[in-house]
């Protein structure tokens, strides 16, 4: 059975100390809601794992609540540092070089010799990975592959009885995953999300190349096909086909079953992304159908999360 905890000071007691005997809690944060397990434990991580179903080879994130605790699991060099001087918190994530005394599990990483890490902005989340006192592994708190959580109701909804407790924190506010950052060389844009590119490069001062590779990921989020609802997705369309279920953008989109913004606001977008495939996954009986997103600032995580769900199934 899983619990639902407030997000109060006994609530987070309670997750807190969940997290310290090797349980599972689902939490929120600012982009989508995460299953926390503590990072240095071999049954924790397993235990994510094994409710996700998530492949062994895709590496999870490490949530920390500050500074000194990101530098206990990743080495920061200056242009790092300037990084997560200027983003965190927040929804972006780095790859560093692992620091080989971090004791995080080797399922956090993969085998990997660098680590994902975040400094999440949500307050309940902060102050869950402050009461906790340790690194927290989060991925998604949804079946791997399926349509990422942004309220409890959906993590219970893929999840209730798999794992020990969601904190219930209400629904997210950037509702696409965080943007990651590979630093562990030469800069690299491993995923689109929460912060876009455009601000990362203003911070680098260069222009942002884009790296990853589906089939041996080096960082979260990078499968070709994830994120995927039930039904085929159609992309790019402008009108709805005969047995369509459509999504639509923008004041165009007239006539859509639902719009990710009628206004082409794409923070409003992406805040509604999955709850929209959720909904649509629920109503459609053929194919979804989504209209075209302009591939700039944060459309280009939703096309990112579009493109995946629309991918060929294996």
């Amino acid at each position: 059975m899983t619990e639902i905890l407030k997000a109060d000071a006994a609530g987070l007691a309670r997750a807190a100390g969940l997290l310290a005997n090797a349980a599972l809690v689902a939490f929120p944060t600012e982009t989508v809601y995460g299953l926390g397990g503590d990072a240095r434990s071999d049954l924790a991580v397993a235990r994510i794992f094994e409710a996700k179903g998530r492949p062994r080879f895709n590496p999870l994130i490490v949530h920390v609540a500050d500074m000194a605790m990101a530098r206990s699991v990743a080495l920061f060099d200056a242009r790092a540092e300037k990084v997560a001087q200027t983003f965190w918190p927040g929804p972006l994530t780095l790859v560093l070089p692992l620091r080989p005394e971090a004791a995080l599990s080797e399922l956090v990483t993969a085998g990997l010799s660098t680590v994902a890490v975040r400094m999440p902005e949500h307050p309940v989340a902060r102050a869950l990975l402050s009461a906790f006192g340790g690194p927290v592994a989060a991925p998604s708190a949804n079946p791997s592959g399926k349509v990422s959580p942004t309220r409890a109701e959906h993590v219970l909804a893929g999840l209730s009885g798999r794992i020990a407790a969601v904190v219930n924190g209400g629904p997210c506010a950037v509702g696409v995953e965080s943007t990651i950052l590979g630093l562990a060389d030469g800069p690299e844009l491993l995923r689109p999300g929460g912060i876009p590119a455009e601000a990362l490069e203003a911070c680098l001062g260069a222009p942002l190349p884009t790296g990853g590779d589906a089939t041996r990921p080096s960082a979260p989020g990078q499968l070709a096909s994830h994120y995927a609802p039930s039904a085929p997705i159609r992309l790019e369309a402008t009108g709805r086909e005969p047995r369509e279920f459509w999504i639509g953008f923008g004041p165009e989109a007239r006539g859509a079953d639902l719009n990710l913004s009628s206004t082409g606001d794409l923070i409003e977008a992406a805040a509604n992304l999955f709850h929209f495939l959720r909904e649509a996954d629920a109503r459609a009986t053929g194919t979804i159908a989504v209209s075209p997103i302009p591939e700039r600032g944060l459309g280009r995580a939703i096309n990112d999360r579009l493109r995946r769900a629309a991918a060929p199934r294996h």
